[in-house]
């Protein structure tokens, strides 16, 4: 991602709303539409399905998604419910209690659900690392925003927290483009997906991370009245 744009030091006027930099408004709308669009796709094939192509490279993946349909819709269907939550949650100063509470519970169901699909990954022990390191930060993120929330605390804090959550949750988005380059580069490679799967998890996963905490330690330091989503 290009680097965070400078910002003035000089404290917005009573009343205005500070918005983050485009780069990072313009990341979070494509990891967003991504999402929700993988969702969309996963959810079609797991009640109208395909006709399978045997030599799709990509017929192990579905046939592993298949094998467990419920426990597949049992982690997507919350984890889209987050994702819309999160666009009211990071846009506003005031939220209603409902959303927070819809939020932090379909994350946790999205969080939880996330291990339990690890078990037979398709990427294998690579993929499940990568599930148990950044599935456990965004639980431990959205927890500790929740525990800010229930008590009342820094609603700057918890908004940083939310952010954290936000962006490895939307790591999902990014391994898609990563995949994309897996898989222009495999007649280079030679790797096949279930090789790469778990590397793209890496990758993508890894680049959120470290693009929101790198921000929230520079150009993120104060959040009070800035919205992700408005100009």
């Amino acid at each position: 991602m290009a680097s965070v744009s400078s910002q003035s030091s000089a404290p917005p006027k009573a009343g205005a709303a500070p918005v983050y930099p485009r780069w990072l408004r313009v990341g979070f709308w494509f990891c967003v539409v991504v999402a929700l669009g993988v969702v969309a796709r996963r959810l079609k094939e797991l009640i109208a399905p395909s006709a399978a192509n045997p030599r799709s490279p990509m017929a192990d993946l579905e046939a592993s998604f298949w094998s467990h349909a419920a426990l597949t819709a049992a982690h997507i269907v919350p984890a889209a419910v987050f994702v819309l939550c999160s666009i009211v949650v990071l846009s506003r100063q005031r939220v209603a209690r409902w959303v927070q509470w819809l939020f932090f519970v379909s994350g946790w169901i999205t969080g939880l659900t996330a291990y339990a699909m690890s078990y037979n990954a398709f990427g294998g022990w690579i993929e499940r690392s990568a599930v148990m390191v950044f599935d456990t930060w965004f639980l431990y993120s959205l927890t500790r925003a929740f525990w800010l929330f229930v008590q009342a605390g820094s609603a700057d804090t918890q908004k940083r927290w939310s952010i954290r959550a936000v962006g490895v949750l939307l790591g999902i988005a990014t391994t898609r483009p990563v995949m994309g380059v897996f898989f222009a580069t495999a007649p280079l490679t030679h790797l096949v997906p279930r090789e790469f799967f778990g590397m793209a998890f890496w990758v993508g996963f890894l680049i959120n991370t470290a693009v929101i905490e790198t921000w929230l330690r520079t150009g993120g330091r104060r959040l009070e009245g800035r919205a992700l989503v408005t100009k």
